[in-house]
């Protein structure tokens, strides 16, 4: 090639290249212009979240609030694998905060271009701080916090947990977790090429954290302890496994305990190993309560102007409904008997020959008589619905009067407590309601918030709906105080109280079908000063439950001792008076 020609392809591609050049000048300031900007803004711009402070629990100590569930300040260990000196970052790292790493070195450092592992959360201040001093390259910390439960595993079923991303679960970790979470921030400022940042420039951003509300629960710790107290001696005297209790105040829906056995150590909740206990059975766990159902069915009918405890019904021991035979599972009090013998002695002829009445017969159920009791069930007493407790909860669930088969005897069981399925709070709610004068109330597990140190105490709830009469309601504590008093195994009170409450013995449905070996035992009952004749309303209301997979627990024998325990405690901290005799 001639040097002529050698000269005009040079040229020719000095040209080709500037126009390359330009094109690609072109393309980046004018086509990709803002694309261009942005990688610019964020290689000059530092970003960080402000971690919202989460809320604090707090318990009621008599009158004062106290915390019971705090916040501790730890630290995430966070590096870029790209940038950080492998062998020294282990070595500090697990020097340090091994027990905190759940991340393997081989995961870290083994993926191709990864530039942002968390390698280690819950390091504590002094592990942190010595981290720190080591001034690791391409190693940085995000603060958070850590759950701190003083009161050890008291009420944990109740309170859940926080997780490891700072997420609460179960309880009222769970269930509050957006008042208790907060709203985190963000912090958006320029930086200089050491990563400092400037104070300086209209691209700078702040929106601070909103910190949770620190809430306070409506539970008194030492109603609360003592009730864990009582479960752990129930369990220790049944020899069952499992066990809860409820106490509230029937007056305004307040919860003052409620509890779980078995609990857990939230703090260590990564080691459970049988997540169940996770449940707080008092919200969760619908179940067929059995006999204390018969308070409500016979509510009803004195309510409709039907029956009164006086009168009368011929017990045969048994009724066939639908071809089924249903019997009383105690034997005797044969013939002419009244509705308060039949309540004393939980016959299931007397349940159900409310229902009869009920429906306008003296020897039939009617569908008159199941849609005005699922009218009482689920309308009036709020069976089978969710009360709107601030916990997660079960609706549970009560079939309609007309729907699917055998609906005669699946409300005649319904009246004791069979073929639905209720939790405690919904009967135990139902029952304040039937006791208090007829006022129902929703529940609330939580009493107020606290405001720079100050307790602002919710406004006192004002009751739903009235479900029964004020007289209906006397004649329901008469009778359940009798009924207390008339059996051979009455429960053991103080004198110059007026306590009054029901039994109940459920069996547990297996591969579809009841079975004999397996039953759950409940009581319900409230307490106040008085005589037999006391008119005075009940201040507190008790609901405990205590079972065990394959094993038969008795209402009388095992859950009426469990509550005469509460009970009496109740008494005493309430400071309520005896009546003189």
């Amino acid at each position: 090639m001639s040097n002529r020609k050698r000269s005009k392809f040079l040229k020719l591609l000095v040209i080709v290249a500037m126009g390359a050049v330009v094109f690609r000048l072109f393309f980046i300031q004018i086509i990709q212009h803002d694309e261009w900007v942005a990688k610019a803004a964020e290689q000059q711009t530092m970003q960080n979240t402000i971690v919202a402070r989460r809320g604090e629990i707090y318990m009621m100590d008599g009158n004062e609030a106290t915390v019971i569930v705090m916040n501790e300040p730890v630290w995430a260990i966070i590096l870029d694998p790209m940038i950080a000196d492998e062998e020294r970052t282990k070595e500090i790292i697990d020097k340090y905060a091994a027990e905190q790493r759940q991340a393997e070195w081989k995961d870290v450092f083994g993926t191709e271009g990864l530039r942002y592992y968390v390698v280690a959360r819950g390091v504590k201040r002094a592990a942190a701080e010595k981290i720190k001093a080591e001034q690791l390259p391409g190693v940085w910390f995000q603060e958070g916090v850590q759950r701190v439960y003083p009161e050890g595993q008291m009420a944990t079923p109740l309170l859940g947990f926080v997780n490891a991303e700072g997420k609460g679960q179960y309880g009222v970790e769970g269930a509050l977790d957006k008042e208790l979470a907060g709203v985190n921030g963000v912090l958006k400022t320029v930086k200089d090429v050491n990563n400092i940042p400037l104070t300086i420039g209209s691209d700078n951003v702040r929106v601070p954290a909103v910190d949770g509300k620190n809430i306070v629960l409506s539970i008194d710790r030492n109603i609360q302890h003592a009730a864990e107290k009582a479960l752990a001696n129930a369990l220790e005297r049944s020899q069952a496994s499992h066990a809860s209790a409820l106490v509230m105040d029937p007056r305004t829906g307040k919860i003052w305990a409620m509890a779980n056995l078995p609990t857990y150590d939230a703090a260590k909740y990564v080691e459970v190993e049988d997540a169940t206990v996770f449940q707080n059975g008092v919200v969760e766990d619908a179940y067929e309560p059995a006999s204390v159902c018969k308070t409500f069915a016979f509510a009803a009918g004195i309510e409709e102007g039907v029956m009164k405890p006086e009168s009368t019904y011929y017990n045969s021991g048994s009724l066939t409904i639908d071809g089924w035979p249903i019997e009383n599972a105690y034997k005797g009090q044969y013939g002419q008997i009244t509705m308060q013998t039949a309540l004393n002695y939980s016959l299931n002829t007397g349940s159900m020959q409310a229902l009869m009445w009920l429906g306008g017969s003296d020897s039939q159920i009617t569908q008159t008589g199941r849609e005005k009791l699922y009218e009482y069930y689920y309308k009036r007493f709020g069976f089978g619905q969710y009360t709107g407790i601030e916990l997660f909860e079960s609706p549970g669930l009560v079939v309609g009067p007309n729907e699917g088969y055998g609906l005669n005897s699946r409300y005649a069981n319904m009246t004791f407590g069979q073929n639905l399925n209720l939790t405690m709070i919904q009967v135990a709610t139902a029952f304040s309601a039937v006791v208090n004068g007829g006022e129902y109330f929703t529940p609330t597990i939580v009493a107020g918030e606290m405001v720079n140190g100050e307790f602002k105490q919710n406004p006192m709830r004002e009751p739903v709906r009235q479900i029964i009469s004020t007289n209906t309601s006397a004649t329901m504590r008469k009778m359940l105080y009798n009924t207390r008093q008339g059996r051979r195994l009455a429960g053991v009170d103080k004198p110059g109280y007026y306590v009054g409450g029901k039994t109940g013995t459920a069996q547990v449905i297996r591969d579809g079908a009841y079975v004999m070996d397996e039953t759950k035992a409940t009581y319900v009952g409230f307490g106040t000063s008085g005589d037999a004749d006391s008119s005075d309303l009940p201040e507190y209301v008790i609901m405990v439950k205590i079972w065990e997979e394959g094993k038969r627990i008795e209402g009388e024998r095992d859950a009426m001792p469990l509550f005469d325990e509460i009970s009496n405690f109740m008494l005493d901290y309430l400071k309520i008076k005896p009546k003189e005799s």
